[in-house]
């Protein structure tokens, strides 16, 4: 049966979030995926996926990005087409990133957050953040090109403390138990 084994093809990241209370300032989460090379899988990104960005072959990209949480449903939504992206990457490690404006938040902050990842419409994992509430940034997915060339989902939720370009730049790194 493993010759027909299709793994995962497009799969679909969605957050949400309460907008901050009135006179607080607003809470701003971001999807950001990391892409890495079959020749180098855990060194340096070789590119990333954020606001105001897509793939150079259009294969990730954000659907709708919120800055404050006030849309009506899901409020940042990126896709991954893993179906069609070229066979030299061999990861793709999903996260979140608090943005750090006027004040420091973490995700003890962010009120009712969630996450929702689906391929069509099988939901492949939901979270609301809550065992990395001191986190400003978190690694949600990562999804694997195996030798089949088939994508596996390896669900998992990892807190970070950094900065925006720190946490984009280690995001994938090899995790040391």
């Amino acid at each position: 049966m493993n010759g027909l084994k299709k793994g995962i093809r497009k799969v679909e990241i969605a957050l949400k979030w309460d907008p901050s209370p009135a006179g607080q300032p607003p809470t701003d989460l971001d999807v950001v995926a990391a892409t890495y090379l079959a020749s180098d899988p855990y060194g340096d990104p070789a590119y990333v996926v954020h606001f105001d960005s897509r793939s150079p072959d259009g294969t990730i990209y954000l659907n709708r990005d919120s800055k404050d949480g006030k849309g009506f449903g899901w409020d940042e939504v990126m896709t991954v087409e893993l179906d069609r992206l070229d066979a030299r990457y061999a990861r793709v490690v999903v996260g979140v990133i608090i943005q750090q404006r006027s004040e420091h938040r973490t995700f003890v902050s962010v009120i009712n957050p969630a996450l929702r990842i689906r391929e069509g419409y099988t939901v492949l994992a939901e979270d609301n953040f809550g065992d990395i509430l001191g986190a400003t940034a978190a690694t949600v997915a990562e999804l694997v090109r195996e030798g089949s060339g088939t994508w596996d989902f390896h669900p998992g939720i990892h807190g970070f403390e950094d900065d925006p370009s720190t946490f984009t730049a280690t995001m994938g790194r090899a995790r040391h138990a």
